[in-house]
C-alpha cells in the first residue's frame, strides 16, 4: 500500500509518497495546481503498484480543486482538518520542523498510522455548493451592510440628528429603507427647517409618490417640528451633501446585493430534498433556513447526531485523568463557526417569538429558568436544536428512499 501526503497551499502543492513510515517511494516533490501538474501527479500515482490512499489538508478553498480532480481520476481522497494534523505526534522526539515537505510526509504517516478508519472525500453536488459560497457571500454582505449603515448614521449626527427614529417602515423587498431614501434627498436640517411647513410638507408629498412611500401629512409635520429643534455640527455646504450622498449610496447597493442573496438562496435551497422539512421547523424562516441547510451540508454525510453535533462545535470537551472527572466542560468550537453563529441566530429568534408548545424553546426555558448562564443555554439549545434537525431529516430522507442505513447507524441508534 502507498500513501500519499499532500500539503496544500495557494497554487501548488507538496507532495510525499511512502511505501512505509521508513521507506519513502521519492523525495517529496511540488505539483502546481494546473491540467498539467496533476495531470502528471496522477499518472505517476497510477504507476504505483498497490493500493493507494490520498490525505491531505481540509484548507479553505485551496484543497477542493485537487481533492476533486483526484477523486474524479478514481483515487481514495481524504481532506481533512488540519487540527487533526497539528495534534498528531509521530514517533518519539521533540524536536519540531515545519517546512512544506516535513508536513507533507508527516501528513502521509499519519495516513499509514490510520489506514482503515480514513473517511473518503465526497464532493458536494453543484446546488450545495452554490449555496454554500452563495451563503458565504450573503455573510459578507451583511457585515458590510451593518457597517455601511453604522457610518451614516453616524454622518447624519453631524448633519440631520436623530432623523433614523422618525421612519418605522421595514426595508422592501429590494432592501430599500424609507429613512435612507429620505436623507439622500434631505440630507441636512436645512433642506427642511429652511422652508416653511406647506412648502416642505409639498415637497415631502411629491417625494413619497416618486419613490412610491405612503405619504402622511402627520409625519411631514413632526419632522419639520424635529428640524427646527435639531442642532447640527456642520453646516449646509457640497461636501457635507456628498458625503451623506454617498454613504445613503453605498448602504442602498449593499442592502440590494444582501436581498439578492437572499432571494437566490432560497431559490436553492428548495431544490434540495430536506427544503420542506426544514422550514416547518420553528425559529426557521426563508432566510435562516437556507443558511442552516448551507452550513450543514448533506446530512446523510454523518453517520449519527453526535457527528453533526462536533460538526458544529458544540459538544462538550472532556477532560477527565484518574480520579477526576469533570462535570462543568466548555464547548470544543472545533466545528463551523458559521453553523454555530447560525444556530446562535435561530435561538434568539425562539427566544423572542416563545412558541410554547415548541420543544427546543422548551428547553431554553428550563435552563434559563435553573439559573444557567446566558451562553450556556444558548449553546445547549442550539445543540438540541440540531439533534432534532438530525432526526426530523433524516426520516424524510428515509421516507423519500433517499437514505439507506449502514451498519454503522444501526449499531449507533439514536
Amino acid at each position: 500500500m502507498f500513501a500519499v501526503g499532500i500539503d496544500v497551499s495557494n497554487g501548488r502543492s507538496t507532495v510525499a509518497v511512502l511505501r512505509s513510515k521508513t521507506q519513502a517511494v521519492c523525495k517529496p516533490f511540488e505539483v502546481a495546481h494546473t491540467a498539467d501538474g496533476l495531470v502528471a501527479l496522477v499518472e505517476m500515482l497510477n504507476a504505483l503498484d498497490g493500493e493507494t490512499r490520498i490525505v491531505m489538508e481540509h484548507t479553505g478553498r485551496y484543497y477542493e480543486s485537487v481533492a476533486l480532480f483526484l477523486h474524479d481520476a478514481g483515487f481514495f481522497v481524504s481532506a481533512l482538518n488540519p487540527i487533526v494534523f497539528k495534534d498528531y505526534q509521530e514517533g518519539i522526539t521533540v524536536r519540531r520542523v515545519k517546512t512544506d515537505k516535513a508536513d507533507a510526509a508527516k501528513i502521509a504517516r499519519f495516513a499509514l498510522d490510520n489506514w482503515e478508519i480514513l473517511r473518503e472525500y465526497t464532493p458536494m453536488d453543484t446546488t450545495r455548493y452554490e449555496l454554500k459560497t452563495l451563503n458565504r457571500q450573503f455573510q459578507l454582505a451583511s457585515k458590510n451592510r451593518t457597517a455601511c449603515s453604522n457610518n451614516l448614521v453616524a454622518l447624519l449626527e453631524q448633519t440631520f440628528p436623530g432623523i433614523r427614529s422618525h421612519f418605522t417602515s421595514p426595508p422592501r423587498v429590494d432592501g430599500s429603507q424609507k429613512w435612507v431614501d429620505f436623507v439622500d434627498t434631505f440630507w441636512h436640517v436645512d433642506c427642511v427647517r429652511g422652508v416653511s411647513l406647506n412648502a416642505f410638507t409639498e415637497r415631502y408629498r411629491k417625494w413619497c409618490a416618486r419613490h412610491g412611500y405612503q405619504f402622511s401629512g402627520e409625519k411631514a409635520a413632526e419632522i419639520h417640528t424635529a428640524a427646527k429643534s435639531k442642532i447640527m455640527l456642520v453646516p449646509k455646504s457640497e461636501v457635507s451633501k456628498m458625503l451623506v450622498k454617498q454613504a445613503a449610496a453605498q448602504l442602498n447597493a449593499v442592502s440590494r446585493s444582501v436581498e439578492v442573496y437572499r432571494a437566490e438562496m432560497n431559490r436553492l435551497a428548495s431544490q434540495l430534498p430536506e427544503y420542506d422539512t426544514v422550514m416547518k421547523m420553528c425559529g426557521v424562516g426563508p432566510s435562516m433556513g437556507p443558511q442552516l441547510m448551507a452550513e450543514i451540508g448533506d446530512i446523510r454525510r454523518f453517520a449519527r447526531q453526535k457527528s453533526l453535533v462536533s460538526f458544529a462545535g458544540t459538544d462538550p470537551e472532556k477532560n477527565d485523568s484518574g480520579d477526576v472527572v469533570t462535570k462543568h466542560n466548555r464547548t470544543s468550537k472545533r466545528g463551523s463557526p458559521y453553523l454555530r453563529r447560525t444556530l446562535f441566530v435561530i435561538m434568539d429568534i425562539l427566544i423572542r417569538l416563545q412558541p410554547q408548545g415548541d420543544p427546543v424553546y422548551q428547553f431554553l426555558d428550563k435552563k434559563r429558568a435553573e439559573g444557567k448562564p446566558y451562553y450556556v443555554y444558548m449553546t445547549a439549545g442550539g445543540t438540541k436544536f440540531l439533534r432534532i434537525y438530525y432526526g426530523k431529516v433524516r426520516d424524510a430522507l428515509i421516507e423519500q428512499g433517499l437514505w439507506e442505513r449502514s451498519a454503522i447507524e444501526l449499531a449507533h441508534t439514536d
